[in-house]
């Protein structure tokens, strides 16, 4: 692949130690410096810079934006006017006139952007998407997902920016679950659904900020139906708002037996198939990078670039799933079914013989 991408990261959170794991195995990465507002957060071994002092290195080919979804707009602009190359955590923006804004800066820059989840290039979704591909369960004709939670303020010991604008569970954890269905279904085309905020504020259950108290800004439940450009017609539920449900994550029905996926905010996961007339069985894992983790989206764009190929966790497949997101909260505010703008190319597959890591 000759040299590697040198990668700098902004933004060490929460969310920065499951891609400082990962990183370092990947093959075509190279982490060579990191940036936070915080100058008591630091990477051990690695060179800290201010945000603006690592848009400017000469020795930073990509920014790895790891902020707040309040920030990711502003950071890959930043970014971007240095030239640089921008993966970011997801959702792509705040809304779809900033990601706008980000795809063309990038186009006008010639230099490319990626977005997380990179999950669905693990070996679930992966082993999924090449089950329906080789007509498994003959022509997909509609899907569920399902994602709740009583709410991330639980565990998370500074969780307000979830229950802000950019948060939520549709656009926190909508993303992993959109962009499974984009990969496994293809491009939506229109949305109705409804969403609410049962509780005007939340409490924080753990740390040093724990029976803090804080409003809540954006809905907390979401029900949606998709219809995809193919036909099939996804049913969706995300929510802050239950405590248990017997649900599956995603399910996908054919014209001849039935798909079960594992959860996209991982990686791997069983994938289980069922014909007509016999039980559900396990697939075994034959497709997707094996081992992955979050950054792997990384090394796929790297190795794009190495090849001229476009890569999978792409800022057109992103943009896609927050206009999907975006016209979803828009019909359930106006009671009405709304068109989707926007489209994007069906990620290629990660063959099994495509996955060196």
């Amino acid at each position: 692949m000759g040299d590697a991408l040198r990668v700098g990261i902004v933004g060490i959170g929460n969310i920065s130690r499951q891609y400082l794991e990962t990183l370092p195995r990947l093959p075509g990465v190279s982490l060579v410096a990191a940036a936070d507002l915080d100058p008591a957060r630091v990477v051990p071994d690695v060179r800290m810079l201010r945000p603006r002092e690592l848009y400017a290195a000469d020795d930073v080919d990509l920014v790895l934006n790891l902020t707040i979804p309040q920030a990711h707009a502003e950071v890959a602009l930043s970014a971007i006017g240095a030239g640089k190359h921008v993966y970011g955590e997801k959702p792509l923006a705040l809304s779809t006139s900033e990601g706008q804004e980000v795809l063309s800066a990038a186009a006008a820059a010639g230099v490319r952007v990626g977005c997380a989840p990179d999950t669905v290039l693990g070996t679930g979704t992966q082993t999924a998407r090449r089950c329906l591909d080789e007509g498994a369960i003959g022509t997909p004709v509609a899907a569920t997902a399902f994602m709740v939670t009583p709410g991330h303020e639980r565990w998370h010991p500074d969780p307000e920016f979830y229950y802000r604008p950019g948060g939520g569970p549709l656009l926190d954890m909508g993303p992993y679950y959109l962009t499974a269905l984009v990969t496994l279904l293809g491009p939506v085309r229109r949305v109705t659904g409804f969403a609410s905020a049962p509780r005007a504020s939340r409490v924080i259950g753990s740390g040093p900020r724990a029976g803090t108290e804080f409003p809540v800004e954006v809905a907390t439940h979401v029900a949606g139906v998709l219809e995809h450009e193919n036909g099939a017609i996804t049913t969706l539920m995300m929510s802050f708002d239950v405590w248990a449900a017997d649900l599956p994550r995603i399910e996908v029905y054919g014209t001849d037996g039935s798909l079960s996926v594992p959860d996209p905010n991982g990686f791997d996961g069983e994938v289980r198939r069922y014909e007509p007339g016999k039980e559900w069985q396990p697939v075994p894992a034959s497709a997707g990078y094996r081992d992955a983790g979050r950054g792997t989206g990384v090394a796929d764009l790297a190795a794009a670039l190495a090849t001229g190929t476009e890569h999978r966790a792409s800022g057109a497949v992103a943009y896609h799933v927050l206009d999907v997101m975006e016209s979803l909260l828009a019909a359930a505010e106006l009671g009405q079914a709304r068109d989707v703008a926007s489209t994007c190319p069906r990620p290629a597959a990660v063959t099994a013989e495509q996955a060196r890591y």
